[in-house]
């Protein structure tokens, strides 16, 4: 990384000359946060994105051995996963090693981790700023600057710090040197992103007042940040544009023809169709700028939004997608001479699509402007493995621009009933930018990347990035991570390569794995898109007649359908899909709060067991509880299981704590709790229950 970042001071200081005089602040990135216009011109004074992680420091030659090494903070790595070591060991097997000494000027921009334990030392311009807490540094980083100057660290929660990231900018005008304290030998996962900028930069370097000088600003984009559609403000005093087209199958229509210098700086669309997870899919959105032959935006009109298939709603920055169906982008898409919008259907049915965009007064300037694109590309039947990992191209461009974005949306196949088994994410990122030899963003795993850690299944929506779909079991079926970077865009001069690793638990066939890279670019950037075909876009189902399988974390389990074992019938059907086992889940629709229903449950041997229920999560359904032996049975996390969630269909596991069973047939009565909510529907949907011997 340090060679990496040598060139990249060198790169800077050959850039033009700064155009801004005013000095770069804590304050002036807090602006820059909600600032989705500043996007669109290449940034002056210019900078480079670089990160440092605790990714295998082993993976030193592209495409050469140990290239897709993965021990990347687990603690006894091969050799530590750090710049340097300052300090070995000592008896308690604490040392100190070197996270990052960078030359100013610049600013910390993202800080993520996993977990991690020890110290960090935090110094700038050769002044002590912070010691204490790693875990708290990476993820809470102005907590203890808040403590010194009474500011509720309050504000900081799900705006500044989200889930495992932290989007808190630290500048600096000379230098930023960050060492570890701690074991090696035990867990140390960390990323951190740092801006690089031109020496020429006028940067005032961050100190703990910071939170009190610009309070207002703070507490400005925090709220926006907490809510980015309701509370965000548009600048454009024009009037929107309303949209409106009925679409033929195999036909396309312009819905929008504008003539420039301007800029779209909000587009909202929603599509009506008889079958609209297909329409979704099969109708492709191209936007196209300043007479190109080919659309700058290419890509199916719901994979566009970040949060395909289907309609899964969600809230960042950049985009919304409310429960109704309509879809709002807040990327900014500036336009010289001409913009035109073009839907077209490659599906079997009429589609319907309305909205509107809000144009905004715009002057082009051609030293600095660039155009918004994000070009869809998808891989069907892809093996996806741990054993024969594989680079997956996201954007490969040769050109001027800004990587602000990224989306990958899966179909994983894979039948284990369990994270530890089904996980397709332990693959890490890989960004050059210009001249790298080595990648300057080269991350820990594809969770990592998208702000989360330990292959987490929930659902989840945060300003920069979201979990929008997640199927389940675990990480079984369609699953959509996204990440917006706002606070942390990556210029490059003249190239750029993102790829991310496809490195699953275990060798899994059929994975179908789609991808959007949202990047601005000045005029003559060339990429390696290639034009969508209807095999790219035909209909994706789950596996019909799936069956869990007995491996990994799920291993030493016995699965039985939850209808196979119950004897009375009471208010019991069964729904078909291919989410379910079998292809059908057992619906319980209890006519009253505390009716029981029994299910007889085979155990094989004396022993420990963990019992399993795998259920449907639903907008109707409500709460049971557990008895065996005349107990309640604990589950890990509660002793009520709550099936309701909003908007989606969903299949989870709710595993027991462990339980000493006898051979024969242990009775498992469910009790059912009540509606969660009062317009709930009463019902429990069971797909299957498993016994998994401890």
């Amino acid at each position: 990384m340090t060679s990496n970042i040598v060139s990249s001071l060198i790169l800077i200081s050959l850039f033009t000359a700064i155009g801004r005089t005013e000095p770069i602040t804590t304050g002036t990135l807090f602006q820059e946060m909600t600032d989705m216009k500043r996007l669109m011109d290449f940034p002056d004074p210019a900078y480079r994105t670089v990160q440092f992680s605790s990714y295998d420091h082993r993976s030193v030659h592209p495409g050469g051995p140990d290239w897709f090494a993965n021990s990347d903070g687990f603690g006894r790595e091969p050799i530590p996963n750090f710049e340097r070591v300052f300090k070995e060991p000592d008896d308690k097997g604490i040392g100190e090693y070197l996270v990052c000494d960078v030359e100013g000027p610049g600013a910390i921009v993202r800080e993520w981790t996993a977990a991690i334990r020890g110290t960090i030392r935090l110094e700038l311009d050769g002044s002590l700023l912070y010691e204490g807490s790693a875990d708290d540094f990476f993820r809470r980083t102005y907590d203890t600057f808040a403590e010194k100057v009474d500011v509720d660290p309050s504000i900081f929660e799900n705006t500044f710090s989200q889930r495992n990231a932290g989007y808190y900018p630290i500048p600096f005008a000379k230098r930023c040197r960050i060492v570890w304290i701690g074991n090696v030998r035990e867990i140390h996962f960390y990323q951190l992103q740092i801006r690089l900028y031109e020496k020429e930069a006028v940067i005032k370097t961050f100190q703990s007042s910071d939170l009190i000088t610009y309070k207002k600003e703070m507490k400005h984009v925090a709220s926006i940040l907490a809510d980015p559609d309701g509370e965000w403000i548009y600048q454009s005093k024009n009037k929107p544009i309303v949209l409106s087209a009925q679409i033929p199958p195999k036909e396309s229509q312009e819905i929008l023809s504008l003539e420039g210098p301007k800029a779209l700086e909000r587009l909202t669309l929603k599509v009506q169709a008889e079958d609209l997870d297909r329409a979704l899919r099969q109708t492709i959105l191209h936007i196209k700028c300043d007479e190109y032959p080919w659309g700058q935006v290419q890509a199916p009109i719901g994979d566009f939004f970040g949060a395909a298939p289907g309609i899964n709603p969600m809230n960042t920055v950049p985009f919304t997608i409310h429960p109704d169906g309509t879809m709002t982008c807040r990327y900014v898409m500036p336009f010289k001479q001409s913009l035109s919008i073009q839907i077209e259907n490659r599906g079997e049915q009429k589609v319907t699509v309305t909205g509107s965009v809000l144009p905004m007064d715009y002057e082009w300037d051609d030293e600095t402007s660039m155009h918004f694109r994000a070009r869809w590309r998808i891989d069907h039947d892809l093996t996806a493995s741990g054993e024969a990992v594989q680079d997956l191209p996201f954007l490969i461009a040769n050109g001027k621009g800004v990587y602000v974005g990224t989306v990958s949306y899966l179909l994983n196949p894979n039948p284990v009933p369990h994270s530890g088994g089904n996980w397709w994410g332990e693959g890490d990122e890989k960004i050059f930018i210009d001249d790298d030899s080595r990648p300057s963003t080269f991350g820990t795993g594809s969770e990592d990347y998208y702000n989360y850690a330990w292959s987490a299944v929930d659902i989840f929506v945060f300003p920069y990035f979201a979990q929008p779909r997640n199927d389940g079991p675990a990480n079984r079926g369609f699953v959509t991570n996204n990440r917006f970077h706002i606070l942390d865009p990556l210029p490059f001069e003249y190239r750029l390569s993102f790829y991310m690793e496809l490195f699953s638990h275990e060798t899994t066939p059929g994975v179908s794995y789609a991808r959007l890279a949202y990047h601005y670019a000045r005029p003559g950037l060339m990429d390696d898109h290639l034009p969508i075909t209807n095999e790219d876009i035909r209909h994706l189902e789950l596996p019909a007649d799936w069956r869990p399988a007995s491996r990994g974390a799920a291993k030493n389990s016995i699965f039985y359908q939850a209808e196979e074992l119950v004897l009375e019938e009471d208010n019991l059907s069964l729904v078909e899909d291919n989410l379910w086992s079998g292809g059908r889940l057992m619906v319980w629709k209890p006519r009253e709060s505390k009716k029981t229903l029994t299910f007889n449950v085979p155990v094989l041997e004396d022993g420990n067991y963990t019992i399993h229920f795998t259920c449907a999560l639903n907008n109707q359904s409500g709460a049971f509880s557990v008895s065996y032996a005349n107990q309640k049975l604990k589950f890990e996390k509660t002793n009520q299981i709550n099936l309701f969630i909003p908007y989606r269909t969903l299949l989870r596991d709710f595993p027991s704590q462990t339980i000493s069973l006898k051979k024969g047939v242990t009775p498992l009565t469910l009790l059912y709790e009540g509606p969660s909510r009062k317009d709930a529907m009463k019902t429990i949907g069971i797909d299957f229950i498993w016994v998994q011997k401890r």
